[in-house]
């Protein structure tokens, strides 16, 4: 369907693709990785030639229908999220929006006078919508919209009136409508929760296009693709399977390509030592000259290309008494909305407690109240003894200065540190080089999630709580955020939709529900095989 051959493509003096080659087959679900920068949203870019390549061609074959989906969403207002969603559908939109206008028109008494040719037009209107199926249409952008996590209320609302992050559950369900032969899809699962991003993964798995797309989800990557196309170094290397399986077969050809490597060094060593020896002897001439010759034709193996992983070994973190914090008898609502009555809650030093719920059920809320940004209705949070909190919450990040850079953020709250440790802690967070003067201004929300987060735990406090630590972070900057907090000796409450994150630093769950909390001993592993639900609400894994 899809096919580059031999693509070249360069911005500024980055080579982000040489001489490349892939191709997408119908059908197939394909899973596109690479470091930051390696050129990942720029190959969509190329596949729909928002951008041309310098060298090579890509071939879409006729025909065929191509659904993008990126982080930039543009300006949505003036419209319902359904109407919204239903514009990428093709023409039966168009009839949709003049449907929606006929009905404000037929309902306003300053135009009664033309009331004969209004119900006219709303006749002829209302068939041709029919005949294109605009009604299954309606029906299948609401259950889309429902299956990301829209409310009714929110579907028919004015879609300007939502933030950032339901807007792009919004531009990812006009792909979705569309139904395109391919999918391209930049980061999909970003401002989902963790029910949207098990539906999403229902609804791509029984996608019978083809599928192009990236992750910082290992977990939702394992499940959907079947192929992974690496970009490294300029290079698209293709490798069957998952994730995990392209993890493991990476590793062993980086192995075998060592192993290559370390051989032939070891005979070039050898030869340049004869000829380095015997060069000045005129009885051993020719076999000098035959050897570096032989030297000359040999094709020389190339050390693999490593991916640096940094790992930040943080302070240990003071001890707390033995309660951390105490919930009694909280209650707390938003107008008619009540969102606990009378939550009652313990957590113990050394308790890593992760909270469930559906949207709405609570989870930020009670984590606001845990850290003293909200005050409950009725009923007292108390922090224990010697107890010192670090808050990671979404808005955290729009407190950086943004006239310092990253380095001066880091330098300002840990003047005594060392310009070693300081630099190695941003390495971790991926800030190496010359990264570290960028200026706060200019920083994407993950790298300022990034930092918020290396600030935090440079001198980690003994109570951490965490609101979507993992927003923004690629699959390495989580893996060494999940090894760091893997041997972090404090407390955490925290929320993540992260299932591999949940699985790896929970010991307790919190299940906020529309019934009331449910309290279970064992982390999230323990809770998905115990319920048989990876999420509040969902129907069980057997049932699947």
């Amino acid at each position: 369907m899809i096919r580059l051959d031999a693509i070249g493509k360069q911005h500024g003096r980055q080579i982000l693709l040489l001489d490349a080659s892939a191709a997408l087959n119908r059908g197939e679900k394909v899973g596109l990785v690479g470091p930051n920068g390696a050129g990942k949203s720029t190959l969509f870019r190329l596949i729909t030639h928002e951008e041309e390549p310098d060298e090579g061609q890509v071939s879409v074959d006729r025909g065929v229908t191509i659904g993008h989906f990126s982080q930039d969403v543009g300006e949505m207002q003036g419209r319902t999220a359904v109407a919204e969603t239903m514009d990428g559908a093709g023409p039966v939109s168009a009839i949709a929006a003049e449907l929606a206008e006929l009905e404000l028109a037929l309902a306003d008494p300053a135009r009664a006078d033309e009331m004969e040719q209004l119900v006219d037009r709303f006749g002829h209107v209302q068939a041709r919508f029919d005949e294109l199926g605009g009604y299954a249409l309606d029906a299948r952008a609401r259950e889309i919209l429902a299956g990301l996590g829209f409310t009714a209320e929110m579907m028919d609302g004015d879609v300007g009136g939502l933030s950032g992050g339901w807007k792009m559950r919004v531009a990812l369900a006009r792909i979705l409508l569309m139904r395109p032969d391919v999918l391209l899809l930049d980061e999909p699962s970003n401002h989902l929760d963790l029910e949207s991003i098990i539906w999403l993964e229902e609804f791509l798995k029984s996608y019978p296009g083809a599928l192009l797309m990236t992750s910082h989800d290992r977990e939702f990557m394992n499940r959907v693709v079947s192929r992974i196309l690496e970009i490294d170094g300029g290079e698209l290397n293709s490798y069957a399977g998952d994730y995990e399986l392209y993890e493991r077969e990476r590793a062993i050809a980086e192995a075998h390509q060592q192993a290559q490597f370390d051989r032939q060094q070891a005979t070039l060593k050898k030869e340049l030592a004869f000829i380095e020896r015997f060069k000045a002897r005129a009885s051993h001439a020719a076999q000098v000259q035959s050897r570096v010759k032989k030297l000359d034709k040999i094709e020389k193996v190339e050390a693999p290309k490593r991916r640096k992983t940094l790992l930040f070994e943080f302070r240990p973190a003071p001890r707390s008494g033995e309660d951390v914090v105490k919930l009694a008898g909280v209650q707390k609502a938003y107008g008619a909305r009540r969102v606990y009555d009378g939550l009652d809650l313990l957590v113990r030093r050394g308790e890593r407690w992760c909270v469930m719920g559906a949207n709405g059920a609570g989870k930020t809320t009670l984590l606001k109240l845990v850290a003293g940004e909200g005050r409950p209705d009725a009923g007292v949070v108390t922090l224990g003894a010697s107890v010192r909190m670090g808050y990671f919450a979404q808005h955290a990040m729009e407190l950086l200065d943004p006239a310092e850079t990253v380095w001066d953020t880091l330098q300002g709250a840990f003047p005594r540190a060392s310009v070693g440790s300081l630099r190695a802690l941003a390495g971790c967070f991926g800030f190496s080089g010359d990264e570290i003067e960028k200026s706060c201004r200019v920083l994407s929300g993950g790298e300022k999630a990034r930092l918020v987060m290396a600030r935090l735990l440079y001198d980690p406090p003994n109570f951490l709580v965490l609101d979507e630590p993992t927003n923004h972070l690629d699959v390495a900057t989580k893996e060494m955020l999940i090894a760091a907090l893997a041997g972090y000796e404090g407390t955490m409450l925290f929320v993540s939709h992260d299932r591999r994150f949940l699985g790896a630093l929970s010991n307790r769950v919190l299940e906020l529900t529309p019934e009331g909390v449910h309290l279970y001993g064992g982390g999230y592993t323990e809770y998905v095989a115990r319920t048989g639900r990876e999420a509040p609400g969902l129907r069980s894994l057997v049932a699947r």
